[in-house]
């Protein structure tokens, strides 16, 4: 349970504990590419991965507003996204026109930094700059990614207000992905005669995108990030993204690099 104190030093209305919140985000994001990768089949895996993405937004958005210099943080971002994207384009089977979600995080977060800094009116253009640039590269999530990092922010202070935004934004997010016909051989979402109001709601509901409404309870818990509390290495969480990438290119890959050592 939380201190007086710790509850009172929270600067967000939601989860800050940033080892629990990164922890979660990239067990989901390996079982999502694992399913992409190796088991397309289990189309559930996919499901799970939704829960991912929101929560690598709420960590920029916790991490913006603890950051003792969000630049520092920004150009982090950006050395390990230049790092990862050969193994993101081998490891994942993109062309090299795509871009990384640390692509979409980055902007993300200097579109916060615009908000923050409101330097010559940045707080009104940066955002928009940032979702142009989005609109012009290719990069997991696209220019919905981008703005669904900074809306969060501006909600980050009032549970109410991420709540709403989450249920709302995943309902859009949802629309435009394809359908769910079916969860371990179950049929779901069918038509229902007694709603024939609801038609768009359950076409959206059953949208694999919407499903990413599975980690606001994660991003809500009233936890605080403790100090004392057991410690991982910054380098470490930001290594296991371009490290799982390298080793699903090498598992995809094995093969042709084994035969330009001439070994059958």
């Amino acid at each position: 349970m939380e201190t007086t104190q710790e509850t009172l030093s929270r600067r967000t209305g939601g989860n800050e504990n940033k080892l629990l919140v990164k922890g979660l985000a990239y067990f989901f994001m390996l079982i999502d590419h694992v399913g992409v990768v190796f088991l397309p089949q289990y189309f559930e895996l996919r499901i799970l991965g939704r829960i991912a993405m929101p929560l690598f937004a709420w960590g920029i958005c916790v991490g913006a507003e603890y950051t003792r210099n969000i630049w520092v943080y920004a150009l982090r971002m950006l050395i390990v996204g230049a790092i990862s994207q050969p193994f993101f384009v081998y490891g994942m089977g993109h062309s090299w026109a795509e871009l990384n979600v640390f692509a979409t995080l980055l902007l993300g977060l200097l579109g916060i930094a615009a908000i923050r800094e409101k330097r010559f009116g940045s707080q009104f253009w940066g955002p928009a700059a940032v979702i142009l640039v989005a609109c012009v590269f290719s990069m997991d999530y696209g220019w919905q990614g981008v703005a669904f990092v900074m809306l969060l922010y501006g909600a980050r202070k009032n549970t109410s207000a991420i709540i709403s935004l989450m249920i709302a934004y995943c309902l859009y997010w949802g629309g435009g992905t394809y359908g769910i016909r079916e969860i371990f051989g179950l049929p779901v979402f069918r038509s229902v005669s007694w709603l024939p109001n609801g038609g768009k709601l359950i076409s959206d509901v059953s949208r694999v995108q919407f499903w990413a409404i599975l980690s606001l309870p994660i991003m809500i818990l009233p936890l605080a990030s403790r100090k004392d509390g057991f410690k991982v290495p910054k380098w470490v969480g930001y290594a296991i993204y371009p490290v799982h990438m390298a080793i699903f290119a090498l598992i995809r890959h094995w093969s042709e690099i084994m035969a330009l050592f001439g070994v059958k």
